[in-house]
């Protein structure tokens, strides 16, 4: 299994007790929807490992893991190690919710400007994410936020927006 196939899930923080259990942070929208699980890929050196794990309470953003087949020295060794989890296990989303990486190739329609390109990433800044779109060598970035997405297109691999007044000419003067 490669990242290319996974979603990041979040990350192992910081040692908990001394029985060799650790936290999970996890950085998804929904964490409860995680209560479940039993298993997911570890990255060690750069590549995925699968780990077995019992999950205690999900607090936030939290929950406290034992592994199952690790002493507790081999589990307090992967703190700091980023957990994945297979695309296909992801929730399908509907509407004009969408996945991040989902997204990238998606040709933008703005209501002014029409087309202005694709969608080449999704930068993923504190305050909020922005899609790096190409048109014609040229980089313009827009805001992820729903007052700008109009609909999600995704038969026709299209998202039309309503950009905030003026940001499009920003980038297109020359």
């Amino acid at each position: 299994m490669t990242k290319d196939e996974c979603y990041r899930l979040g990350k192992i923080t910081k040692p908990f007790g001394v029985k060799g259990q650790v936290v999970f942070f996890l950085d998804v929208d929904s964490p409860e929807e995680y209560a479940e699980l039993d298993s997911a890929f570890v990255e060690i050196k750069n590549n995925l490992v699968p780990h077995f794990f019992s999950l205690g309470n999900i607090n936030g953003n939290k929950a406290i893991a034992t592994f199952e087949e690790l002493a507790p020295e081999e589990a307090l060794a992967l703190v700091g190690c980023d957990l994945y989890l297979p695309l296909d296990l992801l929730p399908k989303l509907t509407g004009n919710q969408f996945y991040f990486h989902e997204v990238t190739g998606f040709t933008v329609i703005d209501e002014t400007y029409g087309d202005i390109g694709h969608i080449e990433s999704i930068l993923e800044y504190p305050a909020q994410p922005l899609f790096q779109i190409m048109k014609d060598g040229t980089e313009i970035l827009i805001p992820i936020i729903d007052p700008v997405i109009k609909k999600v297109d995704r038969e026709q691999r299209t998202i039309f927006i309503d950009a905030p007044n003026g940001l499009i000419e920003l980038y297109l003067q020359s």
